[in-house]
């Protein structure tokens, strides 16, 4: 068997993405069985996290749609759902009247730290028995890396 400095870019690409993949699946299954997944599932989770990292308190529901999953119409489903929870808020965007601006309420925002304890504990749990500190920080400027060569690619387009 040929070594991997043989291996062709298309199949080495391939291999790299599919471990990426299969990896971030199961850390995700993972993390998603764990207790801090309790009280509210991981993908309205992710949205209460996003808008909590938004500087100005508010985020447009289209930006929003750029750091989730999900199509447009589940995220404006979900968001529904937390409004109705009490954990967002929105009104119309005051320059575009067909845009629509999201923010944590005080409650969602007390959801978002609470969870987002246990979550990192879980993380932590996860991720630290498996990589040395070294490992998880050469992790990160990867996948960093990694992302923001698709963000110069967009932009090229």
């Amino acid at each position: 068997m040929a070594g991997r400095g043989s291996e062709s870019p298309v199949r080495l690409a391939a291999e790299t993405w599919e471990s990426l993949f299969r990896t971030q699946v199961a850390v995700m299954r993972r993390l998603q069985s764990g207790p801090a997944f309790r009280k509210l599932p991981v993908n309205e989770y992710d949205v209460l996290f996003t808008l909590s990292r938004c500087p100005s308190g508010w985020l447009r529901l289209n930006e929003l749609n750029d750091h989730v999953l999900l199509s447009q119409s589940s995220l404006s489903r979900l968001v529904e759902r937390l409004e109705k929870r009490g954990l967002v808020a929105r009104m119309p965007a005051p320059e575009d009247g067909r845009g629509v601006l999201l923010k944590l309420t005080d409650e969602g925002r007390e959801l978002q730290k609470e969870i987002g304890r246990e979550h990192i504990r879980d993380i932590s749990a996860l991720v630290t028995p498996a990589l040395t500190p070294e490992e998880q920080k050469e992790l990160t400027r990867l996948t960093d890396k990694l992302r923001s060569s698709l963000g110069k690619r967009q932009q090229s387009r």
